[in-house]
């Protein structure tokens, strides 16, 4: 369930692992229950941005996979329970030590306003970077970093690492003259990932071959990045880290007439943290799909009255659920009249009986898949930021959402001298300059404000229970972070700054005069010399 925290899933897991192996007979059940366990605690883990932990639980899920065989192969031999036994303890054995999140992401609710002090805004975000001694381009990578609200603490490879708390990365660098790690490297990075099981590793400099890419993963490597896209990669890595993902309630509408199939699907979904409800027929699936507004529909093929295909056709003629993703359920097994349903407007096709695991990895991936086409069209492709539509959307939408006088800060951000960078240096250097500002607004804000690209050099940012006073201190500060960053090019590296005016909601009550009147600050800021924030007069 979404709002479980990893202890109840632990119990859960073990409650469930307890019940197979208690029953003499006619145990394929339970062994499915505990499985659907397994794999929604990989999927909590992966959430939390756990590799270690979720490697080790993938590894025991997949092992009860190639395990789950029919009702006739259950209960299973003694000696492949104790091996299971066995995982399922050192498994649990590790979530348990790794205890940090728990006073962190997990006691965090969804809408929960950090705290409001400036300097207290960003938590200490510190990254290990392994390499030897004199590597040349490890120190810059570090200061680099440290711009971006980032704490660098060096090493040289084979340290001792302490007691102190781990990082949320470790970031290994080899020697400039090498091509892929020894054997020695590679039991280093194992000996790290044993202390630090919940962090994200990353290489750097891997040579773009399969056999080393994939000998650094089997070593514990997360993540490997080709030295010739060294800090864009680590950037755009490390910084996606950092932005929380919330669980996510994904909503299935079912049509199905079968009250037994209903139960086997929803309780298929539910194990998954999936909420769902049906209709036995298609005669209400418009009025259904206006009330629910599903993200997915699981449609029976062969219903009285009107069948699937035939119920899907129709629901594409409305512009409005075209797209909306539609998985056919069936006891249908000729490929043709698949096929055609297919054709005919589905997304993907289930046989009955199905396996509870694959119908709700099914229903996930396709929604998953829909929603980040649906990313794509709402995000600016050169630094990922919300575009200019989505930006205005969002804002708005959040304002309409706001418990009554709760502050918000609206900021317009624009690049100063912009023009003369591109006329000087070039339009790559440009994209640089703007992708720099981009990942530093993403480094230093919350992942709950809204960050947007307004259009060219200019950036919208919304603080939503932020007042304006400590909305100024941040960005004054992030303003004064970018002053100092150097952005390198062909011929060295050049300094540029930005201006920003800033608004108050409530004072100013909708999103378009926030804006504009945070946009005439901008021009304020201008006018006065540039490189300043304004606060806008109201």
């Amino acid at each position: 369930m979404p709002h479980e925290s990893v202890d109840d899933q632990l119990s859960i897991l073990g409650a469930r692992w307890k019940d197979y192996k208690s029953q003499s007979g006619g145990a394929f059940d339970q062994f499915v229950e505990f499985t659907l366990a397994l794999n929604s605690l990989a999927e909590r883990l992966d959430r939390l941005r756990l590799p270690g932990l979720v490697r080790q639980c993938e590894g025991l899920e997949n092992a009860a996979l190639e395990l789950f065989g029919d009702p006739d192969s259950h209960p299973m031999a003694p000696q492949t329970v104790q091996a299971l036994d066995r995982q399922l303890e050192s498994l649990m054995g590790a979530v348990i030590s790794a205890r940090r999140f728990d006073n962190t992401v997990e006691k965090r609710a969804p809408d929960e306003v950090v705290e409001r002090k400036p300097s207290k805004w960003i938590k200490p975000r510190s990254i290990w970077m392994i390499s030897s001694p004199g590597t040349s381009w490890a120190s810059g990578l570090a200061a680099q970093l440290s711009y971006f609200g980032f704490q660098m603490r060096a090493m040289p490879w084979f340290a001792e690492l302490g007691d102190e708390e781990p990082p949320f990365a470790v970031v290994f660098v080899p020697n400039d003259a090498d091509t892929s790690p020894d054997e020695r490297a590679m039991d280093d990075i194992r000996r790290v990932r044993t202390a630090c099981p919940e962090s994200q590793f990353i290489y750097l400099g891997v040579p773009p071959t399969l056999d080393s890419m994939v000998e650094l993963m089997r070593a514990g490597i997360d993540v490997t990045i080709r030295r010739d896209e060294q800090m864009a990669a680590l950037l755009s890595t490390v910084l996606s880290l950092v932005q929380t993902r919330e669980p996510v309630r994904y909503r299935v509408l079912v049509v199905e007439d079968s009250r037994v199939a209903v139960a086997q699907i929803q309780r298929a979904l539910t194990a998954h943290g999936i909420d769902s409800t049906t209709i036995s027929s298609p005669s209400g699936l418009f009025d259904a799909i206006e009330t629910y507004q599903p993200d997915l529909i699981l449609m029976d093929m062969y219903m009285p009255g009107c069948n699937g295909v035939e119920a899907t056709r129709a629901l594409r003629q409305l512009s409005d659920y075209q797209a909306l993703p539609i998985v056919y359920l069936s006891s249908e097994t000729d490929a043709e009249l698949q096929v055609e349903a297919l054709r005919l407007g589905g997304d993907q096709f289930l046989t009955k009986p199905f396996n509870p695991l694959l119908l709700a990895a099914t229903v996930k991936t396709t929604i998953e898949r829909h929603q980040e086409m649906q990313r794509a069209s709402r995000h600016d492709g050169l630094t990922g930021l919300l575009n200019h539509t989505a930006a205005k959307a969002e804002l708005d939408a959040r304002l309409a959402m706001l418990p009554p006088n709760t502050p918000v800060t609206v900021a317009m951000i624009d690049i100063d001298h912009f023009k003369s960078v591109n006329d000087a240096f070039g339009h790559p250097v440009g994209d640089q300059v703007i992708r720099s500002l981009a990942w530093l607004l993403k480094g230093w804000l919350r992942s709950s404000d809204i960050v947007g690209r307004y259009g060219g050099e200019e950036f919208i940012v919304a603080m939503p229970g932020i007042d304006i006073k400590d909305a100024y201190a941040m960005l004054d500060g992030i303003r004064a972070h970018f002053s100092n960053l150097p952005h390198v090019h062909a011929n060295g590296s050049l300094r540029v700054t930005f201006s920003a005016g800033i608004a108050p909601y409530p004072l100013v009550d909708n999103g378009r005069d926030l804006i504009e009147i945070a946009d005439q600050a901008l021009l304020e800021a201008k006018a006065l010399g540039r490189n300043r924030i304004v606060e806008a007069r109201i």
